[in-house]
């Protein structure tokens, strides 16, 4: 069984666990308990309302945050002749065709974000097996087989992320750090949940989100109150 920190236990003690906040509250919360000595990054944990044994209910997108992540996003290109030259002056952190699949195929992974051009994807697919299991394929569903090189770079690097289901049926994101203030991580968040939501499979029935919990790197959960999502989720229905 885990065992927390005397400081995290502190911190523990003084949120009601069970207790919903609005999710402006929420977010200060988190930020007055992220009291570690380096800029914790803030996550969400988000329920979801279905079964994640069926395949056409799980849930799986990208997203761009509008205020960032405040991490850098280290992106590879995998690309040739003008593509590659774009991918560079884009900001790509590696850029390559196969002098990349061999260096991947070697044990490398030092990247967060693969993207690739459709006529690379013949040599790239055969890294599947060990991008897939890391996230990092890249893939039409996630915007990232494309020939529109420099827009997804800069996206990418600018705070666009990847989110999925997990066995569970839970989704787990970074919003941002928690030296951002307080309204950007709230749009952060609020811009986060709204794609999950317009993300919801025809076949999930009943309450979509669940339950959505914000924390920071050592610090407690803090529930949000999903109401306010589901209430902007039947106005935009």
């Amino acid at each position: 069984m885990r065992r927390h920190s005397k400081r995290f236990r502190s911190l523990e003690e003084k949120l009601e666990h069970q207790q919903l906040h609005p999710l402006t509250d929420a977010v200060q919360l988190v930020k007055q308990n992220a009291t570690a000595k380096f800029d914790e990054s803030v996550d969400i944990a988000i329920k979801l309302g279905i079964d994640p044994k069926k395949t056409d209910q799980l849930v799986s997108g990208t997203v761009s945050l509008p205020n960032g992540t405040g991490k850098q996003v280290k992106v590879l290109v995998f690309a040739k002749g003008e593509k590659l030259d774009e991918a560079k002056a884009a900001g790509a952190d590696f850029a390559g065709f196969e002098d990349l699949v061999e260096k991947i195929q070697g044990g490398w992974f030092d990247f967060d974000v693969a993207v690739a051009t459709p006529d690379t994807m013949s040599a790239v697919g055969r890294l599947g097996k060990m991008l897939g299991p890391r996230g990092l394929m890249p893939s039409p569903k996630t915007q990232t087989v494309t020939f529109d090189v420099t827009p997804t770079v800069k996206s990418l690097k600018a705070g666009r992320i990847k989110y999925r289901t997990d066995k569970t049926g839970n989704i787990h994101a970074l919003v941002g750090k928690a030296s951002f203030e307080p309204d950007k991580l709230t749009e952060n968040v609020r811009s986060f949940v709204a794609e999950v939501v317009r993300a919801k499979p025809a076949t999930a029935k009943g309450q979509f989100v669940r339950n959505i919990v914000l924390s920071s790197t050592m610090g407690p959960g803090v529930r949000v109150d999903a109401r306010e999502f589901l209430e902007t989720a039947r106005k935009e229905a």
